[in-house]
């Protein structure tokens, strides 16, 4: 009797340390680790990719919002130039149409200019931002067409002031920017017959400016429908722009009276031959 009652505790002791060490494996073999450690790397980098996205695309989620809040300022039919609400902005009167040669410069009236003689051959205008300055003759013939050029004195704007503008122009139909040497403000905007000065980037004004300007289709600029594509190379070519020459022009410069230079280049389409 006493045999068999060891037998069964003996039996049932051992029985308890098996269930346990199952408990034990099952407990070991119910973790997928692998699948956690899996799972936990592609929520880390799909939160990196989302912090990169928001990061990147924050200027243009920006500049959107400048553009709904400058809707305003779009010419209508009953208002026909809607920059004459917006403090600061200087007009004058010029003749479109009028070409010099590329070996020619003009003594412009303006600083930098926004109208008079110019370039047969208009800097390209699609959304260009130049590096580095390019010659005044050419950028007036892309404020003829419509378009808006932002400039900046690079000794006074950097860094994010400079992406701040950029924003504004990058991939933007009839916008171009470019430094400006000796510029008497950080920064200047030009339409034809049109010119904001300015001190700050991220100034409202900026984007009123370009909603009121810009292609604008009531009569504030000559060439409606005129084209601001690159003209290439031997023409006018955005990879390698004429030189802006920060000198004072010479007694051979023409005048702001100036009725055109035999020879230049007439208004032409993109990768037709001069004088056609």
């Amino acid at each position: 009797m006493a045999n068999g009652t060891t037998g069964k505790k003996g039996t049932t002791g051992k029985s308890a340390v098996q269930a346990a060490r199952g408990r034990s494996v099952v407990t070991k073999k119910g973790t997928p680790w692998g699948t956690i450690t899996g799972v936990i790397l592609v929520v880390c980098l799909l939160a990196g990719v989302i912090t990169y996205y928001l990061v990147k695309s924050a200027p243009q989620r920006e500049q959107k919002s400048r553009d709904e809040a400058a809707a305003a300022f779009a010419p209508t039919a009953s208002d026909p130039d809607p920059s004459k609400k917006i403090p600061g902005v200087s007009t004058k009167q010029y003749t479109g149409s009028v070409h010099i040669l590329p070996t020619e410069r003009v003594a412009y009236d303006q600083s930098p200019p926004f109208g008079g003689p110019h370039d047969g051959y208009w800097a390209a205008c699609n959304g260009v931002v130049y590096p580095t300055a390019v010659r005044n003759e050419n950028m007036v013939h892309g404020l003829e067409h419509g378009t808006v050029w932002i400039t900046y004195n690079p000794d006074q704007v950097k860094g994010d002031q400079i992406d701040l503008l950029s924003a504004r122009v990058k991939g933007k139909p009839y916008t171009m920017m470019s430094p400006y040497p000796g510029l008497d403000k950080p920064i200047s905007l030009q339409s034809w017959g049109h010119q904001l000065k300015l001190d700050k980037a991220d100034d409202p004004r900026i984007d009123e400016f370009i909603a009121a300007l810009r292609t604008n289709p009531n009569g504030v600029y000559p060439e409606i429908g005129a084209s601001c594509d690159a003209l290439g190379p031997g023409q006018f070519d955005p990879a390698n722009p004429p030189k802006f020459d920060p000198s004072k022009p010479g007694p051979d410069a023409k005048p702001m009276d100036y009725q055109g230079s035999t020879g230049a280049a007439k208004e032409q389409k993109p990768g037709m031959p001069a004088g056609q």
